[in-house]
This record gives structure tokens, sequence and C-alpha cells, in this order.
């Protein structure tokens, strides 16, 4: 690699007649460029989230301070490490702990990372397959660990997986249909992602729009448990559907920040809300759900789940995302 390498950053947009307060563009770096820590890893795969459109269209206020390199996932090799718990030569990757938002993020060629933010990567998977899991998979499987945990099992009834044409959806229903679970998928493209969804191991698809209208405090019990990309009035519908001593596990808010909901479904039903904080979950959580997923992720399927774009093609991708037009996953090639 030469000595100066290419990185997406985020600065302040200086042209007055603008209205984004923030632009993203290809720069070129060096070493010095980079954070005061202890681990360098040579970056070949991000990925792109929605977080990342947010950063990358200055849509959403992500980025804490600027400049920022973007990306909130990374994986690589390591070429240095002052840290003993890393060699140079360890394949490495990163989901979360605030890259792109108070550190420096995946859309580098080269990026220096705290090393306890740092999981190996188990060698049933390459780079790339690593980041078409990227924090989205990740998500997806600490929220299935939540309804494992909470003990719903596949005969107690279906599950629901909200907003199953993305990112998280789409991991969400492949790893729950490999457990034995019967999961309706519910998005906003019917026509275009039933056979996509079903083929993930969906039981069902059906339209989001079954869930817009504002709901009764109670309505008939339908699932035993949901994994929630959506929030907002999606979400208080579902809760009212939701079946006695069930769970959502809410991990997203595509529709909003609002939750329009009562008590009802908590102190009647007893059904719990579990959030799925992946940002900052513990290095032992991420060790489970990434040891599990590489138990249950299908290669052949999740193959058929991602594409891989370049870097150059992110701020075209950060539109797209937020605007519900991408399909699975989009792995990004930093060095494309």
């Amino acid at each position: 690699m030469s000595k100066n390498f290419n990185a997406f950053v985020i600065s302040k947009n200086e042209d007055e007649t603008s209205k984004a307060k923030t632009i993203g563009l290809i720069t070129q770096l060096s070493k010095a460029d980079l954070p005061d820590e202890k681990v360098l890893v040579a970056v070949e795969y991000s990925s792109l989230n929605y977080k990342d459109g947010l950063a990358i269209t200055g849509k959403g206020r992500i980025c804490r301070s600027l400049p920022m390199v973007a990306g909130i996932d990374l994986a690589g090799t390591v070429l240095e490490s002052v840290d003993e718990r890393y060699q140079a030569g360890d394949k490495v990757l990163v989901n979360g702990y605030g890259l792109s938002e108070s550190h420096w993020g995946g859309y580098t060629q080269m990026q220096r990372i705290n090393p306890d933010y740092l999981v190996v990567l188990d060698h049933r998977f390459t780079t790339e397959q690593a980041m078409a899991i990227g924090t989205a998979g990740y998500t997806a499987m600490l929220s299935v660990m939540a309804i494992q945990d909470h003990g719903v099992k596949p005969d107690d009834g279906n599950v629901l997986v909200t907003g199953a044409g993305g990112g998280v959806g789409s991991m969400a229903v492949m790893l729950l249909a490999k457990l034995g679970y019967q999961v309706t998928a519910s998005t906003g493209r019917v026509e275009s992602a039933r056979d996509f969804l079903m083929a993930l191991g969906a039981s069902e698809v059906i339209d989001r729009a079954v869930f817009d209208a504002e709901s009764k405090p109670l309505v008939a019990e339908q699932w035993a448990a949901v994994v929630d990309s959506v929030g907002a009035q999606p979400l208080a519908s579902i809760l009212a559907q939701v079946k006695r001593e069930g769970i959502v596990a809410a991990c997203g808010l595509a529709a909003g920040m609002d939750l329009p909901t009562t008590v009802a479904p908590f102190i009647l039903r007893g059904v719990t809300l579990r959030g799925i904080d992946s940002v900052m979950a513990s290095q032992a959580r991420r060790a489970r759900a990434w040891a599990t997923l590489a138990e249950l992720v299908d290669i052949d399927l999740l193959n058929s789940l991602y594409e891989v774009k370049p870097i150059s093609e992110l701020p075209i991708l950060g539109e797209k995302i937020l605007a519900g037009q991408i399909k699975g996953r989009v792995v990004i090639d930093v060095n494309s």
C-alpha cells in the first residue's frame, strides 16, 4: 500500500448556498493523520447501514466531531499492534463502539483502533462475508439471542420481523428460520421482496401498511416474539398484538423515535419490550453473537444476500438506503 491512502471523510460544508451542513468526500490520508490508538488495521471491507446513510448524506446528526471518517463497521488484517492480545496478521472486525460518531470509522484503507473494540474474526468467515453480516447481522443476532433468552421456542407461535427487506430484517429472517421458528416477514416491498424473503426462510410475507394505523391498546394475540427495526406507530400497533409473556426486540427506528402506545400490553399481557444496543454491547455478548453467527449462517444464503460496491459509490448508496431502495446487504470495498 502506498504512503497515502483513501478514506471517506465527513467534514463541514463550506458551501453557503447548500442546505447540507456536512459533506462527505474521498480524501487522501496518511498514517500520521490517524487516531493515536494501539492497533493499526489494513481495512479490507466495511458495510452500508441506515446510520451510515444518515452520516453520508448529512441528514442525521451522527458525527459528533469533524472531520470524521465514516463507516460504523470494518474488517481487515492487523498490521501493527502494541497490545499483546493482537498480532500482525490477525483477522479482526469492529462493529459500533461509536465508529463514525465519536471515533474514526471503517470507510478507509487504514485505521488505528482501540484494541478493546476488536473481535477476532472466526475462521469460517472471510472479511468480505463478515461485512456482509456487519452491524445489521450482528444486531439481528443480538435480537434473536434476546428472544431465545426470554424462553420463546419455535412451537410457541409465529415470530414477526419488521423491515424484513433491509439488512437487519433479512438477516433476522434467515437466522430465525434456521433455528426453526415460523417467521412472518413485514415489508413495504411485498411484490419485489417476496421471493427473496421466502428464500431466506420466511413462511409468510405481509405488507407493513397493516401496522401503520393507530391501534386499540390490545387486539387479538398474534406474535410470540417480534424483531422490530421500525419503531413509531407500527411498533405501537404490533405491541397490541403480542401474545401473553411475549417479547419485542426493538433494534431500529426507521419510522421514527416516537412510540404512541399505552401500558396495557405490559401490565395486562406481561409483554416485554427489550431494547437492543448493538453499539456498546459487552465484549462477552459480542463474542457470543459472532460465535453463534458462525454456527448458524448458511454461506450460500449469505452470498445471495449481499452485493459489493466500491467506496466511490457511497454518496449514491447513502441516499438509496434512506429511501428504502436497498434490498439485503451492501458490502463496501474500501480498496476499489
